[in-house]
């Protein structure tokens, strides 16, 4: 009874994503369930970058950089090699090269700190948009259609709802990942990372290593989200890779709470949420955004899903 009593509000967040697509259904709103998917995947976005910034204390602003890249391997496989496009097959695919991607410049911002981080990541993802935009061969800045969806076995891709039910799944996944590597060894050192580095140097520990290998986890995941996004709009563009995309998903971040397991989650849902209300009523919807974005900053800097595990004590 206490523990349901502490988690829940995430049971019944749990319950509510599965009856989704049924519920949108009954209510003849069926386009929604592709909205949820789109969520999602943001959430997942958001999750990566909260590694990142909320437990290792690195402010990145070129993580659109792997989320770009991710869906551009899956553009460039279903263009040059279809017969590898398949799900089981280019979703790791985007994975591992996208994780490679962050170890490569992983190795030289994390010789940085401060600002100057948060810079040579922006600039590192500025390079990418630009490459892609000249790479005319795969539609340059007019983006790269997919025919289809990665195909999954006998599953129906094409059908939203099974599209929803493997990107939720997915989520889940990454979730319970990152929840047992947040309450392991590194994610303890990691946040001794964030509070104090010279002092975990001190100590022995090789601080580098461990930043570096969350920026690689980081950037898969970001990467996978790619993938999924490509699949998800059949759509491949170098906006995905712009600046600008960085800071949404880390007002994401700051909506749901910074080094929280479901802040990523919660901040992607209250940003689209928000988002799909506030254009109802005026074209300058940030406007309103930002003075929200304050509020949270004073008054709940533990983000939406520090209120809930307030209230859940």
């Amino acid at each position: 009874m206490a523990w349901l009593k502490r988690h829940g509000w995430l049971v019944a967040a749990c319950l509510v994503g599965l009856a989704l697509p049924k519920l949108a259904t009954m209510i003849g709103q069926e386009f929604y369930i592709s909205v949820a998917s789109r969520v999602l995947i943001w959430a997942l976005l958001a999750t990566s970058l909260n590694l990142l910034v909320g437990t290792g204390g690195m402010v990145s602003m070129g993580h659109a950089a792997f989320f770009g890249f991710g869906a551009y391997v899956v553009g460039i496989v279903a263009l040059d090699a279809p017969q590898w496009s398949s799900a089981p097959v280019v979703l790791p695919l985007a994975l591992a090269a996208t994780g490679l991607l962050a170890f490569a410049i992983g190795s030289v911002c994390l010789r940085t700190r401060g600002v100057y981080f948060i810079m040579i990541t922006l600039a590192f993802a500025q390079m990418l948009f630009y490459i892609f935009i000249s790479l005319k061969g795969y539609g340059g800045d007019d983006g790269l259609p997919l025919a289809k969806r990665s195909p999954l076995g006998a599953l129906k891709m094409t059908d939203d709802t099974v599209f929803y039910y493997f990107v939720l799944a997915i989520l889940a996944a990454c979730l319970v990942v990152l929840a047992r590597l947040r309450d392991s060894r590194f994610g303890r050192v990691l946040r001794g990372i964030k509070d104090n580095e010279t002092r975990m140097e001190s100590l022995g520990y090789a601080t580098f290593r461990f930043k570096l290998t969350a920026f690689v986890i980081a950037g898969a995941l970001a990467g996978l989200a790619g993938a999924l996004m490509a699949n998800q709009n059949g759509f491949v563009s170098p906006n995905m890779l712009h600046w600008d995309l960085s800071g949404t998903v880390l007002v994401m971040v700051i909506l749901g709470g910074l080094g929280s397991l479901w802040g990523g989650l919660a901040g992607a849902v209250v940003f689209m949420v928000l988002e799909e209300v506030l254009t109802a009523f005026t074209p300058h919807w940030q406007i309103i955004l930002g003075l929200i974005l304050l509020g949270v900053v004073f008054f709940a800097p533990r983000g939406i899903a520090g209120l809930f595990a307030r209230k859940a004590q």
